[in-house]
């Protein structure tokens, strides 16, 4: 089959898909969106005025802000990913979901997952490692969710009707087995371990839930929408593959860069830097495929909201992976390591690349699966617009200021609070961003909410 086939492939139009779990899904993750949008902002403020709430207990920094990341990674992000994916593999398959049943149990079990991080980590109940707070029983459960989404993605494969696999389903499957890995890993076999080798463990599972989780499936669901959005054939499915591979091959090596000039060898941070610089491999192949799929289309960008959204998570994952390979460097690393330059960057990642690859995502999936019209294009412009705007402005103040903030952490003449002092401007900014992404994120998620409201109408007119 050729490759102009491959990227337009799905089953026939007369095709049914209930859809019911993607739905949810993505209803869900918009939800919590707006839930860990707003506690956001509160974190954001208190790093201007630091006694806000602070005679609250369950509102103070050092238990809100493992709600904030759990929330958005987990409430949102990869809750939308999942939904998209209940979306995209059946189409790309030629069959409906293996079991909405299923789907939707997996749905109900991540909001009790969810609910529950909020109120045992507001409560205090924290295992104390990065991305890996959430108590022993909700990692099992966690653990039994994503048996059941893999479950169910698996079967849609094996009872497909195309027998060739477009490189979205290739992306998607790796992602479940590496999560499997990567979560075991950092949730569980890292509780047995203590010193340098627990913080090991726990920079593979952080670094890897970005690489080996977030990244294939926003990779993915990219590789799915930007063709279908813009209604042309991927450039090359073969250099897609050779992003997959080499991604598949480079990242689960390079999380030890954030221990560079630490109490571990030698010989691991040099193959941390190795594996880093060579991410560039899957990250330009992938770039590059995405620029080229739009060569002759970029006028769509005026009015084609998922298209907007897509080609901005591009860019935003182009400057990202930018980013870590420059930072893994020992002469750069000794300035940015543990600033404000990595919450940046992750943010970048996270809020940047693959939720506007989601969003986008989601713009285009909920109107077809409601079969009737998006609720509002001024309304999904605007998001798109103060998404950017706030983002852009959020990720540059955070780069500027913690870089510097390094160069002063470096000078042995300069006292710690006087660093603290300095940074607050640059915190001002990124609360000023921070609240145009907030707004944003609360336009998109009444888009969705309207757009299901109204379908009815919507479909009669």
């Amino acid at each position: 089959m050729s490759e102009a086939v491959m990227s337009t492939s799905g089953p026939p139009a007369a095709a049914e898909h209930e859809d019911r779990s993607s739905f949810a899904f993505i209803a869900i993750g918009a939800l919590f969106f707006v839930v860990s949008g707003l506690v956001a902002l509160i974190i954001a403020g208190k790093l201007q005025f630091p006694t806000l709430m602070g005679s609250v207990s369950w509102l103070t920094y050092g238990r809100m802000r493992p709600v904030h990341v759990n929330g958005m990674l987990f409430g949102w992000l990869l809750a939308a990913d999942m939904g998209l994916c209940f979306y995209l593999v059946p189409r790309l398959c030629g069959v409906k979901l293996w079991s909405e049943k299923l789907g939707m149990a997996t749905m109900w079990l991540w909001v009790v997952i969810v609910l529950g991080a909020v109120v045992t980590l507001l409560g205090g109940m924290n295992q104390g490692l990065e991305y890996a707070e959430l108590p022993f029983v909700l990692d099992v459960l966690v653990t039994i969710a994503w048996v059941a989404f893999g479950l169910n993605i698996f079967m849609t494969v094996f009872t497909r009707k195309y027998q060739q696999m477009y490189v979205s389903v290739w992306y998607i499957m790796g992602a479940i087995l590496w999560t499997a890995f990567v979560y075991i890993t950092g949730n569980f076999a890292v509780m047995g371990t203590a010193g340098t080798s627990q913080a090991n463990l726990n920079w593979f599972y952080v670094h890897n839930a970005v690489g080996l989780i977030f990244t294939p499936l926003g990779l993915g669901i990219a590789y799915y929408y930007i063709p279908k959005a813009a209604e042309t054939p991927l450039y090359s499915h073969r250099l897609s593959m050779i992003g997959f591979w080499s991604l598949a091959f480079v990242y689960v090596w390079t999380g030890a860069h954030h221990m560079l000039h630490g109490p571990i060898s030698q010989w691991l941070q040099t193959v941390a830097i190795l594996f880093s610089v060579m991410l560039m491999i899957p990250v330009w192949t992938l770039v590059w495929n995405f620029l080229a799929t739009m060569k002759g289309q970029w006028h769509q960008l005026r009015d084609n909201v998922p298209i907007k959204f897509m080609m901005a998570g591009t860019v935003f994952y182009l400057l990202t992976c930018f980013q870590g390979p420059m930072h893994s460097l020992r002469t750069v690393n000794a300035i940015v390591s543990k600033t404000d330059w990595i919450v940046g960057h992750a943010h970048m990642a996270v809020l940047g690349a693959f939720s506007f690859f989601a969003v986008g995502g989601a713009y285009y999936s909920i109107p077809r699966m409601l079969k009737t019209k998006l609720h509002s294009e001024k309304l999904a412009n605007a998001s798109f617009w103060l998404w950017l705007i706030g983002g852009l402005s959020f990720f540059v103040s955070l780069w500027i200021g913690g870089f510097l903030q390094g160069l002063q952490w470096n000078d042995p003449t300069i006292p710690f609070i006087d660093t603290v002092k300095f940074i607050q401007p640059y915190w001002a900014v990124r609360l000023i961003g921070g609240t145009l992404m907030f707004v944003g994120i609360l336009f998109f998620a009444w888009n969705m909410l309207a757009t299901y409201v109204n379908r009815s109408h919507a479909a009669a007119e």
